[in-house]
């Protein structure tokens, strides 16, 4: 009995898929013909004072769906430009299935679990070769971004480094990132790059800026970072025409670094307290207050720092 009953599976693989693609065509054909309808205000050959329009034939279209290749009969009307979003949104789910799948294996999940992931959601198990498929378009998008000219003045330009976990081969690492993010002519910020792999040094930071200004980046009146001795070089070198702030947030970090943990949140309201007055005047006073302060609460290294940084914190002022 063995020898006489056999499966060949891929002929009922193929039947079954034969069947899914006509099972979608049929069903997205209805769908257009309904909507056909819906524009006439009247079902074909259908007699009726509410109708608007005639039908005037058809023409053929071709779909790729997740079933395969799908052909439909697009309406045409006598009257009217037969316009649906039939297709728009069936296009737009397998969209987004394909953007499923790209953060799944950008987040650090493996192929094999993007695989079973996939079928256990959509009942389709994807092949290693899709992931790696849609991972080259998303990845030549990203690389059109970071080419893609700078348009328009940026008078704040932001610079940062930061580390952040990646999965690499099984292994999670972790990768510096250069971050530059600037705020336009209207007051909006805008990510202008981000270099992967580069070092905080000088030789890291030229090559990013040389990067930015190559692709377009001008009218920079204020550059904010940390107190990098590279950066600040790199900054002065791209970019001879902007004024350089240390970023404050870093800069009440290296404050609270020589401060007790009882006395961060005291020593911030004493800090803040200089960048809310109202001139340069009041905000130099103030900084000395603040310094008198520190020493006198026996800070005397948050103390320093305040008062060796006061002329780059009343930037702001200038």
């Amino acid at each position: 009995m063995g020898q006489v009953i056999q499966i060949d599976e891929a002929r009922i693989r193929d039947h079954l898929g034969e069947m899914v693609r006509g099972t979608v065509e049929e069903a997205l054909n209805a769908m257009l013909d309904a909507e056909a309808d819906r524009l006439c205000g009247a079902g074909r050959y259908e007699r009726s004072e509410a109708r608007k329009d005639t039908r005037a034939g058809s023409y053929e279209r071709k779909l790729e769906t997740r079933a395969g290749e799908v052909s439909l009969k697009m309406p045409k009307l006598r009257r009217q430009r037969f316009e649906t979003a039939i297709i728009e949104r069936y296009q737009r789910r397998e969209s987004s299935v394909e953007e499923a799948l790209i953060e799944m294996y950008l987040a650090g999940v493996s192929v094999r679990r993007v695989e079973d992931i996939a079928e256990a959601l959509w009942g389709t198990r994807v092949s290693p070769s899709t992931v790696s498929n849609l991972n080259k378009k998303i990845y030549a998008k990203i690389e059109a971004w970071r080419h893609k000219p700078i348009e328009g003045a940026h008078p704040y330009v932001l610079l940062d480094g930061i580390v952040m976990k990646r999965t690499w081969a099984g292994e999670v690492r972790n990768v510096s990132l250069l971050v530059a993010i600037g705020v336009n002519a209207e007051g909006y910020r805008e990510i202008l790059g981000i270099c992967e792999g580069a070092k905080e040094d000088k030789s890291g930071w030229s090559a990013f800026l040389r990067h930015l200004v190559d692709r377009g980046l001008g009218g920079v009146e204020l550059v904010t970072s940390d107190a990098c001795r590279g950066l600040v070089e790199s900054v002065a070198e791209y970019l001879p025409e902007a004024r350089w702030q240390r970023c404050v947030v870093h800069f009440y970090r290296t404050v609270f670094s020589h401060v007790p943990s009882t006395k961060v949140r005291e020593v911030s309201h004493m800090l803040k307290a200089i960048h809310a007055q109202e001139n340069q005047a009041a905000a130099a006073e103030k900084a000395g207050a603040v310094v008198d302060e520190l020493r006198r609460q026996r800070m005397a290294r948050a103390a320093d720092l305040v008062d060796a940084h006061l002329h780059e914190t009343l930037t702001y002022y200038r």
